[in-house]
């Protein structure tokens, strides 16, 4: 079979999705065009400021676009094979996570721009609203401490071609700080020298480009900067000390890019950040179209993993991202709907991104699709990924080592966006729970955000044979689990609203199906994690989650109970729309 036809095929469901079941669900949400939203009602900004669609969808898709759509694909092919891996990437993104981020949206929009939380706070009870707040704030932490190390790991060790050339981490790592100054600079000329973003786009996204080259010629290497220092390093002590070193560079980094104006790096970065991935789909694209390559790994490896784990729950908790992520609710709800000009744009920002998303997760899971089953042991995801694209930009004359290495920036694009936006999320909830407004609550709650995952990054972890294991590994299962309850009970706030708003049959479909299928997929998961490593901190971690998702699913029950529905004359008004 040929990935053509594969990616095609996807491409085509995906497309009418948005354009049939996005324009029906558009009508059920009553989207009006002309109602003033949060962006110009609360305009200040530093954190509501509207944006023109198509720059705000960069930026949406390149702060939901993280690790997740790679990883969790590339992990759950290797496991099961890639045809479970692409009927839920192509089923859950339609019906599950395209409807869980349109819906999370509109629902913020209509409360102001508030988070999620406040919207459970507004119509189930302040119980509800402090659970999910203790429950996000945790995923928020584990999300970041996954991603950290993940995207540390892309600046330490090299990857050897076939051909015997070398992409250094290095040089990824040159090329990802050259990438953030970019931003920085286009966004003071915007503000300043008033360049419109047309003009910004064709300057700087070549220099990205120019960033990437640049990078492998000048690698900043800091693990052989720790062993001329310490020359009684062992070459693994010293991989180790690299990799913690830049697991707390990354977490200063979120630090100072939480905290600063939107337009100064949010803004820009999320932009140039969206075309670059943009480019990483055309990549794949450019291979899979002109390559002719054919699949070559295992359709389907059986129920049962090699490593033991079963596809039921696994394969819905590792790709997260790719098809559903509860994630993708606090950027809808924390960044993304302050900057909304019109309702309108809630299908192309919300279900479209989500869908563009899944294609990436298509890209990716390509990328094992052409290997042979040998090749793809002990490889590392991202890896397999920038090694995969590498070859398709081979089609195109591109060297492999500026392919790989395009591709491992694009790597750690995806998670820059998420790992500053996170932080920033982290420090809406706490200023939320505890009314610390002021630019002194601002900088105390984003330095609690930032400084909890260093405890974590700063263990060693190993496996049951005394072999240490990267964080982001020791954590992956944890953050899928979490991440698809997230998406359950943003999924359930959402369905709660509906239902005493609108009080419509329809909403149990639409939203409670999928709420009640995450729902167990997720509590399934958390228990395995659980039973597997039961004293652990990872399992006390899962304990705590799986107590807050079932005391919210209690406070939901309650409500339906007695009488979630309000009266009539109380519920909105039904609107037909000429459009969606």
């Amino acid at each position: 079979m040929s990935l053509l036809a594969v990616v095609t095929l996807s491409a085509v469901v995906l497309l009418v999705a948005y354009f049939i079941y996005g324009r029906v669900l558009g009508r059920l949400l009553q989207l009006d065009p002309n109602r003033r939203t949060p962006a110009y009602e609360l305009r200040d900004d530093l954190d509501y400021s509207p944006l023109e669609p198509s720059a705000l969808l960069s930026q949406h898709f390149s702060a939901i676009a993280a690790a997740g759509p790679i990883v969790g694909p590339i992990l759950a092919g290797v496991m099961f094979g890639w045809v479970p891996a692409l009927c839920w990437i192509l089923v859950g993104s339609v019906f599950v996570g395209g409807v869980h981020d349109y819906f999370t949206l509109v629902a913020s929009i209509r409360h102001k721009a508030r988070s999620i939380a406040e919207v459970v706070r507004d119509h189930m009870s302040r119980r509800s609203y402090l659970l999910f707040l203790a429950f996000v704030w945790l995923a928020l932490v584990y999300i970041i401490v996954a991603f950290t190390d993940i995207t540390a790991s892309s600046f330490i060790g090299k990857a050897e071609l076939e051909n015997g050339q070398v992409v250094t981490g290095g040089g990824v790592a040159t090329s990802s700080l050259l990438y953030l100054v970019l931003p920085i600079i286009m966004g003071l000329l915007m503000r300043y020298t008033k360049l419109k973003m047309g003009l910004a786009t064709v300057i700087f996204l070549p220099l990205v480009g120019v960033a990437i080259w640049v990078g492998q010629k000048i690698p900043f290497d800091v693990e052989s900067l720790i062993q001329s220092w310490n020359p009684s390093m062992t070459g693994a002590q010293a991989q180790i000390a690299a990799l913690k070193t830049w697991d707390v560079a990354l977490l200063i980094y979120c630090f100072i890019a939480s905290i600063v104006p939107v337009w100064l790096l949010l803004q820009p970065r999320g932009h140039l950040g969206g075309y670059f991935l943009y480019a990483a789909l055309a990549a794949g694209a450019a291979g899979v179209l002109l390559g002719g390559k054919t699949v070559e790994f295992p359709a389907f490896r059986g129920w049962t993993a090699p490593n033991g784990q079963t596809l039921f729950p696994v394969l819905f908790i590792t790709i997260a991202c790719g098809a559903c992520s509860g994630f993708h609710s606090m950027i809808a709800s924390g960044t993304t709907s302050k900057q909304l000009r019109r309702e309108t744009d809630a299908r192309l920002i919300g279900y479209g991104a989500m869908l563009l998303e899944a294609m990436v997760a298509v890209v990716a899971l390509c990328c094992v699709m052409i290997l042979p089953t040998s090749s793809v042991t002990d490889q590392k995801a991202n890896y397999i990924y920038a090694q995969g694209i590498g070859q398709f930009l081979q089609v195109i004359h591109i060297p492999a080592t500026v392919g790989v290495a395009f591709a491992m920036m694009a790597f750690t694009t995806f998670v820059y966006d998420t790992l500053d936006v996170c932080t920033r999320l982290g420090r809406f909830i706490i200023q939320e729970l505890t009314g610390w407004h002021d630019a002194k609550g601002r900088w105390i709650s984003t330095l609690l955000t930032a400084a909890v995952p260093v405890y974590f990054l700063m263990q060693t972890h190993v496996d049951s044979h005394g072999k240490v294991i990267p964080v982001w590994e020791t954590f992956w299962s944890l953050f899928g689990a979490s991440n698809q309850l997230l998406a359950a009970l943003s999924l359930l706030g959402v369905t709660v609203w509906l239902w005493r708003t609108r009080g419509v049959r329809w909403v149990w479909f639409v939203t409670g199906i999928p709420t009640l299928f995450m729902y167990v997929m997720s509590t399934w998961a958390l228990v395995q994690i659980i039973g597997k490593d039961f004293g652990s901190l990872v399992a006390t971690i899962a304990i705590v989650l799986l107590a807050l998702a079932a005391l919210m699913a209690v406070e939901a029950v309650t409500i339906f109970i007695r009488g979630g529905s309000p009266p009539r004359s109380q519920r909105e008004p039904e609107v037909e729309l000429a459009s969606a």
